[in-house]
């Protein structure tokens, strides 16, 4: 059997990507509150003509959140996957995982009301 070309393998490589972050989005309630907040930060962002600076910010604090809820997801279906029953060390580990989501959440909320606040003084 051949072996497929570099560019082969990264054309399918965004595939499965791709496909990934529709499964995020369609099934995992998390993303879809998160993308519908992203959805409505881009509106605000347009509406108060928020500088190239503010987009960077905001956009890198979107995609961090986002990715992070997208990792956490995983690392949660493979402790259930590993590990159907109740357990104290998989708990540990999802807790740690989700902990990440919140340090991240709380980080981009903080550059929201930093780009936001002066807007409405």
């Amino acid at each position: 059997m051949p072996k497929e070309s570099f560019i082969t393998n990264r054309i399918r490589g965004v595939g499965y990507a791709l496909k990934g972050m529709f499964l995020l989005l369609r099934t995992e309630s998390s993303i879809q509150i998160q993308f519908g907040i992203a959805l409505v930060m881009t509106v605000a962002g347009f509406y108060f003509e928020i500088s190239k600076t503010e987009w960077i910010l905001q956009l890198f604090a979107i995609g961090m959140v986002m990715g992070i809820e997208g990792l956490n997801t995983a690392i949660e279906k493979v402790c259930d996957y590993i590990q159907p029953d109740i357990d104290p060390k998989i708990g540990f580990i999802k807790d740690i995982s989700a902990g990440a989501v919140m340090i991240v959440s709380i980080i981009a909320s903080i550059i929201g009301l930093i780009i936001y606040i002066p807007k409405f003084m």
